[in-house]
């Protein structure tokens, strides 16, 4: 089960000691954090950031003060152990896929006197009405009302129930939330009903474990000489289900996959302010298609497909996306990543129903960005490849002191924003051909013609690096940034220029906590994240003039394996250095113990700068499964499996499913690599090194 794998102790924010997070969320309920308070209470959300306070709480009358509590965090619950002077509590709580959250607890009395217990709501909008509590709140900005229906599997609760001494207690208190505009009370107690039966208690607590546990049953199983990387694999795909959700509702009527859960806003009950994730970003979406193409059933390649079409403005570009408002365009690569699912999980009528959007977006960028005389897009937005405050856009003006004044400010032809525009067309035109659309290659011309372009005017040979332009004179902006190694993710570079940005990662990304978003030679790196000192964004702001990102380390080390590979695997032990780097970054501390991926780091230090659990923007379990296992799925019926050597003594990996064959990936020093279909082993090599194998289904 997954809380086998990852079950550790006290997970809280860090810039709010005494907080407890909750691994499992619901449809469209979670709690961003919850206080040390027997039931839920702390900041609570439902489709989108809400920040709502209260649902229930448990007081200990006359109990005394309460002493700090032990905390046991799975993904599928969290049990909580606390005194309250003479009365013990073990509490377990999480919130179930159908938007409840449940609050299972044990109460001793190990005093001398009588104790009363009772459930308590928040009287600004929940009030009791005999044996159950409703309230609606309504959220103008969010065009929604939420109504709540509370209740307890021991009435007396709500007038105070009696806890005698040498007595335990034990009952469930449960919320149901859902939107008052859809779901009535009735539907809201039919939820809570199974819940609060008489049963034993930790029956429900058992039930909650096995449900959570089944979307799991389809991630393929990875096992190896290090406990640290299987806690890894196993912690990314919880983020996938930890982001998962399905808020029903105007934009968002189908499952999308969110950025994060957690936020770095302002907790104002009822009032949340400043950006958060909670919404569909397009910019994370293609690494979501990228990591769940690997899962054996949830196959929701479809749904972010739909969910990405209804964001796409009459552009082409994709907008991110609340229920009810529309926001920025962000740069992605969602024609490539769309492609990379096709391969591996074949030409479903969803995925070619999703063609029409890539389309879109490509011949829209082409038209609308590429406005400088060739085929570079022209990024005029800092923010909006998600790298806000990269310093090339300042190059030009000697990176003032002050980055707001609009006039020490260039636009860019940038390599990232050209790189995707390739990938882009690239997947289209492929996609579209194994589809037998006659617009194929149309689009492969498009991708050849921005692949000239960058090799052409973005690569500087003197230095070795490739770097974004002025869009009037296409002189280099001569920072290195981070996204001067994405044309070798992209397969782009040669000999030479891979000589060159291999020497880049050893004398300017070699960092303390690689790779920094910016070369340590530019004149305003800054691993903490400011911008020559200057807080611009507070102290956990997003600032790319330093910092590293979980974000481009996955593209970085894409590009180190495809280096590295083309170099007959010469630079293995960087890849496998840089790798291991990548995943002690999932655990807070570096303990290897509490998963904890945040959105950057001090690329100097290590030290966490944002403070967002869990962030989803990234991509993990492909550079697992692409290059420690080495599978490489093309469009015909070859599968090759070339490893690179991470120093693992064995490793394998079953139960994965490619174009509808159960495939299975087996190595140890001892008996070599093995391929197994279906069961029956194919293909062997006595030690870690490339096999082939022709038998994969046609792509269809």
């Amino acid at each position: 089960m997954i809380d086998d794998l990852l079950t550790t102790g006290r997970r809280g924010l860090r810039t709010r000691p005494g907080t407890l997070l909750l691994g499992s969320t619901g449809a469209r309920l979670w709690a961003d954090y919850l206080e040390e308070r027997p039931g839920f209470v702390g900041a609570i959300d439902f489709i989108h950031k809400l920040n709502i306070p209260s649902l229930f709480e448990v007081f200990a009358g006359a109990s005394g003060p309460p002493a700090p509590a032990d905390v046991i965090w799975r993904p599928s619950h969290l049990s909580v152990s606390q005194r309250f002077g003479a009365l013990a509590l073990a509490e377990t709580k999480f919130i179930d896929w159908n938007d409840c959250a449940v609050s299972v607890q044990e109460w001793r009395n190990e005093g001398t006197e009588t104790l009363l217990l009772r459930v308590t709501v928040d009287p600004s909008w929940i009030v009791r009405a005999g044996d159950v509590a409703t309230g609606e709140r309504a959220f103008p900005e969010r065009d929604f009302t939420v109504r709540a229906v509370v209740s307890t599997s021991r009435p007396e609760l709500w007038d105070g129930l009696p806890v005698a001494p040498g007595e335990t207690v034990s009952f469930v208190v449960a919320a149901a939330l859902g939107l008052a505009e859809s779901d009535s009370r009735d539907d809201l107690e039919s939820r809570l009903r199974p819940l609060l039966d008489p049963v034993e208690p930790r029956e429900i607590v058992a039930a909650q474990a096995k449900a959570y546990d089944a979307w799991f049953h389809g991630v393929p199983r990875f096992t190896s000489s290090s406990l640290l990387l299987d806690r890894t694999f196993a912690y990314r795909w919880f983020l996938l289900r930890h982001n998962l959700a399905r808020p029903g509702l105007g934009a968002l009527p189908g499952p999308v996959i969110y950025e994060g859960r957690s936020h770095k806003m302002g907790k104002a009950p009822f009032a949340p302010s400043g950006w958060e994730f909670s919404k569909l970003i397009p910019l994370s979406t293609p690494m979501h298609l990228l990591e769940l193409r690997w899962h054996a059933t949830a196959d929701l390649g479809g749904d972010l497909l739909a969910a990405l079409a209804a964001a796409q403005g009459i552009d082409g570009q994709l907008y991110a996306k609340t229920v009810n408002e529309t926001m920025h365009p962000y740069a992605n690569f969602a024609g490539w990543a769309a492609w990379q699912y096709a391969l591996a999980r074949g030409l479903d009528p969803r995925l070619a129903a999703g063609l029409p959007t890539l389309k879109r977006q490509v011949i829209g960028e082409r038209e609308n960005l590429a406005t400088a005389g060739d085929a570079l897009p022209l990024q005029v937005d800092h923010r909006l490849t998600g790298k806000e405050y990269q310093p090339s856009y300042w190059y030009f003006h000697g990176f003032p002191d002050d980055p707001f004044d609009k006039a020490t400010y260039t636009p860019l032809k940038r390599v990232d924003r050209a790189v995707y525009q390739h990938l882009n067309a690239r997947g289209v035109a492929a996609l579209a051909a194994a589809l037998g659309d006659e617009d194929a290659p149309r689009f492969a011309a498009l991708a050849e013609e921005v692949a000239t372009d960058i090799l052409s005017k973005q690569w500087d040979s003197k230095t070795g690096f490739f770097y974004d332009l002025d869009p009037e004179t296409d002189r280099k902006a001569m920072v290195r940034n981070i996204v001067g190694f994405y044309p070798a993710w992209a397969g782009l570079t040669d000999a030479e220029q891979a000589r060159g940005l291999l020497a880049a990662l050893v004398d300017g990304f070699d960092t303390g906590c690689p790779f920094p978003s910016v070369a340590r030679d530019c004149p305003v790196y800054q691993p903490g994240g400011s911008w020559k000192g200057q807080f611009l964004k507070g102290r956990n702001g997003c600032m790319w003039d330093g910092p590293t990102w979980p974000y481009t380390n996955s593209i970085t080390l894409d590009a180190l394996a495809r280096l590295s590979r083309e170099a007959g695997h010469a630079h293995d032990e960087l890849f496998a250095k840089r790798f291991w780097d990548f995943v002690l970054l999932h655990f807070q501390g570096r303990d290897g113990v509490t998963p904890y991926l945040v959105e950057h780091y001090d690329s100097a230090t290590g030290e966490p700068i944002s403070d967002e659990p869990d962030y989803n923007h990234s991509y993990f379990i492909d550079l697992v499964l692409r290059h420690v296992v080495g599978l490489e799925v093309g469009a015909g019926t070859r599968l090759t499996v070339d490893p690179i050597d991470i120093g693992l003594d064995s490793y394998s990996i079953e139960g994965l499913n490619i174009r509808g064959m159960s495939l299975s990936v087996r190595f140890s020093r001892a008996e070599g690599l093995r391929l197994l279909v279906e069961g029956n082993e194919v293909a062997r090599r006595d030690k870690l090194e490339p096999l082939q194998w022709e038998g994969l289904p046609i792509l269809q």
